[in-house]
């Protein structure tokens, strides 16, 4: 009797929490007004520009952190930029999903590479379609590259923050299976409790990153030296992107690589190697 009694509080305890670690309830439409459905993802790519936009509009009247004491362009360019990061962001991203981890699937269906409200983004993606809107805009105003460059990595964790919490919003990229007290039971991922892998990297990603070039760049003079900002960037995400992939289930239709390394490991080691180039290089010229 005792061990029956036992056991049903055990079993009672155990569904306690499991219930604590269920996914949240949460609605991934934001509002609807009539016909018009607003989610809580097309905020989030919206709350991120916006506020990378104010960040850096702050960012370039602080004149005393650049090089000679001259900011990588005006407020009024700042502004101008916004539509080119946008378009980056938005068409980069998504051919790079296409590209990267689902060609076979849109070679056969191509007209559905531009059903962006049906999901499949890529971070990778987006950081080439950015990094070529950076350079034609440059170019084509007169601007010093690196330091427009450490200008748009140092607020391009805010839009990664917002970004990966809006996928956990939606339930979806979520972690392996595990035991571990952190497990989360997802809709869409079966009955086990998986890693929150979208927070690991809304943490590591984001906030962490955000933190840190923002100590890096109003405290060690960093900006003062062209490409030193972007370097971090690209070691400190690269590096953050393949920890965390150890614990993020790999997109269904890829699967693991070889020796169960993934995509997004293989697509962030570049970052790592050539932040760190661009960290050794900007440190070898004398801050200006």
């Amino acid at each position: 009797m005792v061990a029956a009694t036992l056991l049903a509080g055990t079993v009672a305890h155990i569904e306690r929490v499991v219930r604590m670690f269920e996914f949240p309830s949460i609605d991934p439409v934001a509002f609807q007004i009539g016909p018009l459905v607003i989610r809580w993802y097309a905020l989030a790519y919206l709350g991120g520009i916006l506020l990378g936009w104010a960040y850096a509009d702050r960012l370039v009247r602080m004149t005393a952190l650049w090089p000679r004491g001259k900011a990588p362009g005006t407020p009024e360019l700042i502004s101008d930029f916004v539509t080119w990061v946008t378009l980056g962001i938005i068409l980069g991203g998504r051919l790079g999903y296409v590209l990267f981890y689902n060609p076979g699937y849109y070679l056969f269906h191509p007209a559905e590479i531009l059903f962006v409200w049906q999901g499949g983004m890529s971070f990778h993606g987006g950081l080439i379609g950015v990094s070529l809107a950076i350079l034609i805009f440059t170019r084509s105003n007169g601007i010093q590259l690196g330091s427009f460059a450490d200008l748009v990595a140092s607020v391009a964790p805010i839009g990664l923050l917002f970004g990966r919490l809006a996928n956990f919003i939606n339930g979806e990229l979520w972690g392996r299976v595990t035991t571990a007290p952190v497990g989360m039971i997802f809709p869409n991922g079966g009955p086990e409790p998986r890693h929150p892998s979208q927070l690991y990297e809304a943490g590591l990603e984001g906030l962490a990153l955000l933190l840190l070039l923002f100590v890096v760049g109003q405290y060690t003079r960093a900006l003062s030296r062209p490409w030193l900002i972007t370097g971090i960037f690209g070691v400190w995400y690269g590096a953050s992107r393949i920890f965390v992939e150890m614990f993020r289930e790999p997109d269904a239709q890829i699967g693991f690589l070889v020796g169960g390394v993934t995509m997004g490991m293989v697509l962030s080691l570049p970052l790592v190697l050539g932040g760190a180039g661009l960290i050794v290089m900007a440190l070898r010229k004398p801050a200006a």
